[in-house]
């Protein structure tokens, strides 16, 4: 049977203060009212069945979680008691899988991607599954066809053409510099590493054991008693005894079968305040309003962010992001939105976790 597993852990601190550690990015309502979560459960629907439909996230994010998708079945909610990177996310719910289908196969996507549209995100996905099913030792990932030389991205190169859209990987390469992603993308054998992939639970189980064994061996122990060990301090320990490592560098770098199916979508990886104005178009001053209520004089390339009817006013400035929060408000240049991530640690020592 094919299942859909949503990987919905990050805390997303690039688009703090509206992403805290206990209302991360994918629970925000930026998007007609609507959160990450919920669009990311909406483009499987026709896909997956909502009894095969489980979303991997934090401990601490379950009832929220549950509150955004009311139709899926508690028991398919998984909750890490910490963050272990997604070869450990995915690894544990491929293990749970595996137990209650032992024929599975196993599509993995995230819940921080805006993907358009429909209609060819579908086709590849059920592409990928075939692919996955007719080649049951291999693993699948999917490429994003680039449009730019991104160099926030990693990228995939792809090899010998197996079938219509249907490839074998060569390698795996970060991100690059610009030059680099510049070559990359006239090459036309490159594409972004989109971070879904569709396996047998079975492919995937084989090679974490190959390329992961400690850590395969304690998600087998946390999944062979999960029921009794979520949620408890034992199962905490176990679970942060393993190593962290992300299924990019941890398992899919070091695969020995990984083929790629390709995906003609538009694809936004939401991970700044930047990639979300890119959401938006903007207005003849070139700002970018994601937000009920504002106001500009002189102002121009600005990108304005809030949830609720809070009036932003803005007069002679440029170039500034500034997102409202209730207890906390950025402001800083579009250029320096990268480091947010840095300014938030600096938060950290400076208030504890008031703000968190």
């Amino acid at each position: 049977m094919r299942h859909a597993v949503i990987m919905a852990g990050g805390s997303g601190t690039r688009l703090w203060p509206l992403s805290r550690r206990r209302r991360p990015k994918q629970l925000m309502r930026l998007f007609d009212g609507a959160s990450l979560l919920q669009l990311a459960r909406q483009r499987l629907a026709g896909l997956f069945e909502p009894e095969n439909t489980w979303i991997i996230t934090s401990a601490d994010y379950l009832d929220l979680v549950a509150g955004e998708l009311p139709d899926l079945p508690r028991a398919n909610l998984i909750g890490e008691p910490m963050g272990r990177d997604t070869a450990n996310a995915v690894g544990l719910a491929a293990h749970l899988l595996s137990r209650r289908d032992p024929d599975a196969t196993m599509a993995v996507f995230t819940a921080d991607h805006l993907i358009s549209p429909q209609d060819a995100f579908a086709a590849a996905i059920r592409t990928g599954l075939d692919v996955a099913e007719q080649n049951p030792e291999a693993l699948v990932t999917f490429g994003i066809t680039p449009t730019e030389p991104h160099t926030g991205y990693g990228y995939v190169r792809r090899g010998t053409q197996l079938a219509p859209e249907t490839f074998q990987v060569c390698e795996f390469k970060e991100k690059p510099a610009l030059d680099v992603a510049r070559r990359y993308l006239n090459s036309g054998d490159y594409y972004w590493n989109s971070g879904m992939f569709a396996w047998r639970t079975s492919a995937i189980l084989a090679e974490l054991r190959r390329s992961l064994p400690k850590n395969d061996a304690t998600l087998a122990t946390l999944a062979d008693d999960w029921d009794t060990l979520a949620g408890t301090p034992e199962g905490a320990a176990l679970f942060e005894s393993l190593h962290r490592i992300s299924v990019d560098y941890g398992v899919m770098e070091q695969a020995e079968r990984v083929l790629l199916v390709e995906m003609a979508c538009r694809w936004l990886d939401l991970g700044s305040w930047m990639a979300i104005a890119d959401t938006r178009d903007p207005d003849s001053d070139q700002n970018i309003r994601i937000a009920p209520n504002t106001l500009t004089l002189k102002s121009q390339g600005n990108v304005f962010v809030s949830e609720d009817d809070h009036l932003i006013v803005a007069l002679g400035v440029d170039d500034l992001v500034v997102v409202h929060s209730p207890d906390a408000t950025l402001i800083c240049h579009r250029d320096h939105v990268q480091a947010i991530k840095d300014l938030v640690e600096i938060r950290k020592d400076r208030f504890g976790d008031r703000y968190e």
